[in-house]
């Protein structure tokens, strides 16, 4: 049966996309698989920890008991590959089952200087717990694991005596996890099924392009659906396989614990053995070691919610691809073949933005759906993962100011008020950049002007020296007691102002600062369009009686329109986001109220440590630019003559 054109391009376009598709979610599927395991062998290792740690504490922590009592659970479970515990004041090695701790190195004795390692740990653990009681929250980790390349975990956990972190045990596990594996057949079957469909299904769509792409985006999508249902399922089983193994164990460790311990019969608050690495109990189990199937079917939802965001992303990029090849680039390869040497020559610079630019660009969206923080950064985006929140907290919240009893307060760092002011910030610089700029432009393209040359260098230094700088001098020009600007009105008979502490005059600073830098930018590109303008037109108006205004109006702006347009939209974008000026002049003072969206963000991600919400804010900002920038180019049509 031979394939017409159509059919041949719908169906590479579906191959393309199943490729794409199964091949992504099943990569995701086995790495999540993977860390899932990987996560089973943490928790179980903890649980571990956390029971040796409650059994030397019960001994009293140092003495000959708590050396008999960690033989003993060593004994009683050979998942445990070694023990020591540390006492932290005078640094001393209490007790241990390492072989080479034995004759002369026998505990108790004081740590060697190749074991201050195990100190360090002891006085991270200490500290970590002092700031989270001071704090009243858990912010640092209170658990410390380490994952070796033979698959052991180490794991630190404190001994509290008293209240009071005294020392630590550090407990060695040998647990090897699987590894994560590829659903093949379930791939292979998520294969097939589509690409036998195909061909009666194609005929209904015969010619019709359309038809064919969405007959094939149908076939992708239920294809997709079924192999995400199988792989979340899968997900799932194995997240809940987790909590019972996580359940078993902690019950286990009883009986581990009693070895160690055997005339100690009063109970264990088993509770806070399967903890997170803040010591917050997971809630698998109560106190007397009860399961909670609740809290084994809210763990079981988070993967399944995760598994769908997964399932959501892989399609959408199946089908974009899909898309791409059904609808378009048909002659694609062959005009990357006939024109080789050009995309040779420009394959260097495209490399370079897609590393450069795009990349961090993608990075950053992704960023922006994440709760990433500086206490988070090392964890799975899966694990931090929010959605839309961060677009939803900052979008939402519209109080600006509020009524208080000592009068009305403005909240200056709603986003809506830093939008607003950033708006009138980009329309006043701008303005006075245009306005500034072309009038001194016209100034030099008179005819027979003197000293023109000295005129433009002179007027064109504000631009060249460094923004960063010219920035520096004003805040200094500005300032209340030594600032030139306060002298000359202190010798005009003025009065000494204030500048930073209103917003008015903080807003004033930052404008004549900005102002000062940008009419340059416009004052060349209006006088390179000026004289690029015929002279026969002026004189031909002249002779018809025009006015200068006429002129202006009917020449000169229209002539200057292909440029400057341009130029306006360049100016926007650079002025809405120019950091450097409101940064280093004001400082968003007073109280933040002269933050424009850029310093915004840039204080949320680096003085808030917000990374994630920083991300959305700067992704909010590129979609206004974008915007802003298609619509005045639409509207104005200022480039259709370049």
């Amino acid at each position: 049966m031979s394939l017409t054109r159509m059919q041949v391009r719908s169906l590479s376009a579906l191959v393309v996309g199943l490729a794409a598709g199964l091949g992504l979610l099943g990569w995701l599927s086995a790495q999540a698989r993977e860390h899932e395991l990987a996560a089973r062998a943490d928790r179980r290792a903890v649980v571990r920890a956390r029971m040796v740690g409650d059994v030397v504490a019960r001994t009293g922590g140092f003495d000959q008991g708590a050396r008999a009592a960690v033989a003993g659970v060593a004994a009683a479970d050979p998942a445990i590959a070694s023990v020591r515990v540390v006492r932290l004041d005078g640094a001393v090695l209490e007790a241990s089952t390492v072989a080479s701790d034995s004759g002369d190195r026998a505990p108790p004795r004081r740590l060697e200087r190749s074991e201050k390692w195990l100190y360090d740990l002891g006085q991270e653990l200490q500290a970590a717990r002092a700031t989270n009681v001071e704090e009243g929250a858990a912010r640092k980790d209170e658990i410390l694991l380490a994952r070796e390349a033979d698959g052991r975990r180490r794991v630190a956990a404190p001994i509290e005596i008293g209240g009071d972190v005294a020392g630590l045990v550090h407990v060695e596990v040998v647990e090897q996890p699987a590894p994560g594996a590829l659903p093949v057949a379930a791939a292979a079957l998520a294969l097939a099924v589509p690409l036998l469909l195909f061909f009666p299904l194609n005929r209904l769509a015969g010619d019709r392009r359309w038809l064919a792409a969405l007959l094939s985006s149908l076939l992708l999508g239920g294809a997709l659906a079924g192999f995400a249902w199988f792989t979340t399922r899968a997900l799932v089983e194995a997240r809940r396989e987790t909590a019972r193994a996580v359940v078993d164990l902690t019950h286990d460790q009883v009986a581990v614990a009693r070895a160690g311990l055997p005339g100690d019969q009063r109970p264990y608050d088993v509770a806070g053995w399967d903890v997170d690495p803040l010591r917050r109990p997971r809630g698998l189990v109560d106190s007397d070691g009860h399961p909670d199937p609740a809290a084994i079917e809210r763990e079981a939802a988070q993967v399944q919610t995760w598994a769908l965001r997964r399932a959501v992303a892989s399609t959408v990029v199946a089908l974009l691809l899909l898309l791409i090849v059904a609808l378009g680039l048909e002659g694609a390869g062959a005009a990357i073949l006939r024109h080789r040497v050009a995309y040779t020559y420009a394959t260097p610079a495209l490399g370079g933005m897609l590393l450069l630019v795009f990349l961090p660009f993608l990075y950053g969206l992704v960023l922006s759906f994440t709760d990433a923080n500086i206490y988070n950064s090392n964890q799975p985006v899966s694990d931090i993962w929010v959605g839309v929140r961060n677009f939803r907290d900052i979008l939402t919240d519209v109080a600006i100011r509020r009524d208080t009893p000592a009068g009305r307060v403005f909240n200056y760092q709603n986003f809506y008020w830093t939008l607003g002011f950033t708006v009138v910030w980009t329309v006043t610089n701008v303005a006075i950049g245009v306005s500034v700029g072309l009038a001194l432009a016209l100034a030099l393209n008179t005819p027979g002007l003197a000293l023109r040359p000295i005129y433009r260098v002179l007027l064109i230094m504000p631009w060249a020296v460094p923004n960063y700088i010219t920035a520096l001098i004003w805040r200094g020009m500005f300032h209340k007691q030594f600032g030139v600007v306060n002298q000359v009105l202190l010798i005009l008979g003025g009065d000494s102002i204030a500048w930073f502490e209103h917003p008015l005059t903080s807003f004033t600073a930052i404008v004549a600062t900005n102002g000062w830098l940008s009419f340059p930018f416009m004052m060349v590109i209006s006088l390179g369009s000026l004289q690029s303008i015929p002279g026969e037109l002026y004189e031909a108006a002249r002779v018809d009686g025009a006015t200068r205004l006429q002129q202006f109006r009917s020449i000169t702006l229209p002539s200057l329109k292909p440029a400057l347009v341009p130029a306006v939209i360049l100016s926007v974008i650079w002025t809405f986001n120019m950091f450097n000026i409101p940064y280093l002049v004001s400082a968003g003072e007073p109280a933040h109220a002269t933050e424009i969206l850029i310093t915004q963000a840039y204080k949320i991600a680096f003085e808030q440590y917000r990374y994630g919400y920083a991300a959305a804010y700067s992704t909010i900002i590129f979609v206004i630019l974008l915007a802003y920038g298609t619509w005045q180019n639409r509207v104005s049509r200022g480039t259709e003559a370049l």
